[in-house]
């Protein structure tokens, strides 16, 4: 069980029988009437954001939650492959399942999934990844690093924003949790 007065960001709590984590909170004592929590919770299952207030010493299940670190194999359509780094079992998965990132799974990255009630609801992939280049407009001479960005293709398929200098073939390390640009990496 979990409290109102240990909500901290990041908790995960269950409220109306779905897995929840608390992007934000605030705890109001008003000069009349009981202190309340304000909150900005996530769902972890559709990633909706939802405001919720809770009066003070309410408390709340915490969700039937499991990390199990598995290495992506590979994509089938919308199948993916998973294998558990401690039992080397494999497990298939469908793209909804996995949630939104998913497009940045790159073959033998190491993941964590997360699984609610023994089913996957999403990929926690590493804070950094280093991805290729596969398409992107050519770079243009004088094109610096403070000029602007450009749509660019990694391997993985997905569309990263890029300095406008960058080529086909480079390789780029990209923040997963903003899928945006980092650093050129040599």
């Amino acid at each position: 069980m979990i409290s109102t007065s240990e909500f901290r960001n990041g908790a995960r709590l269950e409220v109306d029988g779905a897995p929840f984590f608390i992007v934000e909170f605030q705890h109001v004592k008003p000069g009349k009437g009981g202190a309340f929590v304000r909150t900005k919770l996530k769902n972890l299952k559709t990633g909706q954001v939802l405001e919720k207030t809770f009066r003070s010493g309410e408390k709340f299940d915490e969700p039937d939650l499991d990390e199990r670190e598995m290495q992506f194999l590979y994509a089938s359509g919308d199948s993916y492959t998973l294998m558990d780094t401690s039992s080397y079992e494999q497990f298939t998965y469908q793209k909804d399942q996995l949630g939104d990132q998913t497009g940045l799974l790159k073959e033998e990255t190491v993941v964590d999934v997360l699984l609610y009630e023994g089913n996957p609801i999403a990929v926690i992939l590493p804070t950094f990844l280093e991805l290729k280049v596969v398409d992107t407009d050519p770079g243009i001479r004088g094109d610096t690093a403070a000029g602007g960005t450009k749509p660019a293709v990694v391997e993985t398929g997905a569309t990263i924003k890029v300095p406008l200098y960058l080529e086909v073939g480079e390789m780029i390390k990209v923040d997963t949790r903003t899928r945006a640009y980092v650093e050129r990496v040599r």
